[in-house]
């Protein structure tokens, strides 16, 4: 009997993201308009769209053996699951997420102390009232089905919302009074499923590759060729941003390759070309496993 890994893929604003993240990893997820089916090439995977609010629940139920979902949905739900790794995405950067207060621009509320006897409105409320509770700060907390940002200042004093750069916040003229929250995507599995030995590793070798297509962002390797009496000046340049693999050339010389920053090659490659290195390659990295 063929073995199944029940996964949950998060659906919605998380979505796209996971799908590419798995994309560069290796996995191949296919998705029908609409459905909450999608395919995978690895036929050890069973896939599922799972709202990420709900992940943690089906996970620990049983329904899916491991899912991808925030930190923050993790903290609301309450429950307890085992957490494979942390991968530092979100939906639109590589930058943690963060749940903030925030008022209008032109409000007299300065700080978090400010809000008692006021009203928030919040997508999170277990964190929210639990964090209000803990700083003393007697608020009322509304739960919102959504478009939170516009009920600043009207339906409510402040609200506690998501942001990873805080653009969307100045566009609707709020202002952030408090951070509460730093939350990162989890991969997440049930106790059962850890438990199982063929189950966990396959998952552990999913998050090593699913690590490895993140630790490869941004990165890009470079190759060159450096005659003989040229060896050690361009081996000191490289030796400042990376220890590079060397072989010797078959007619003298050594070949080299790193692994730099992308932003460091475009500095980089005119050094190492003045400094005598020749047939300098550029070319993408898709996982980096460490």
């Amino acid at each position: 009997m063929k073995k199944i890994l029940k996964i949950g893929i998060p659906k919605g604003s998380l979505e796209e993201a996971t799908v590419s993240l798995f994309r560069a990893a290796g996995f191949e997820i296919s998705r029908l308009s609409r459905s909450y089916k999608p395919s995978c090439d690895d036929e050890e995977l069973d896939v599922l769209l799972i709202r990420p609010q709900e992940m943690a629940k089906y996970v620990t139920d049983g329904v899916v053996d491991c899912g991808l979902t925030g930190f923050d949905w993790i903290c609301e739900s309450g429950l307890k699951v085992k957490e494979i790794c942390e991968l530092n995405y979100s939906k639109t950067s590589f930058l943690p997420a963060k749940w903030v207060l925030a008022v209008p621009e032109d409000s007299k509320i300065k700080n978090a102390s400010e809000l008692k006897g006021k009203r928030i409105s919040t997508e999170l409320v277990g964190v929210l009232k639990k964090w209000l509770s803990k700083n003393g700060i007697g608020a009322k907390v509304d739960f919102s089905w959504g478009a939170t940002e516009t009920k600043a200042g009207t339906l409510a004093d402040a609200i506690f919302e998501l942001t990873e750069t805080g653009a969307s916040l100045r566009n609707n003229r709020l202002r952030i009074i408090a951070e509460v929250l730093v939350s990162t995507t989890r991969f997440i599995a049930s106790s059962a499923a850890y438990g199982d030995k063929w189950k966990r590793q396959k998952m552990e070798d999913v998050a090593m590759l699913l690590l490895g297509a993140l630790q490869a962002s941004g990165l890009v390797g470079l190759k060159m060729n450096v005659a003989a009496g040229l060896t050690g000046k361009v081996e000191k340049l490289l030796t400042k941003y990376s220890n590079p693999t060397e072989s010797r050339l078959a007619k003298g010389g050594l070949a080299m390759e790193v692994v730099v920053r992308e932003k460091t090659a475009r500095e980089i490659i005119p050094l190492l070309k003045k400094a005598g290195a020749t047939d300098i390659i550029e070319y993408p990295l898709t996982k980096v496993i460490r």
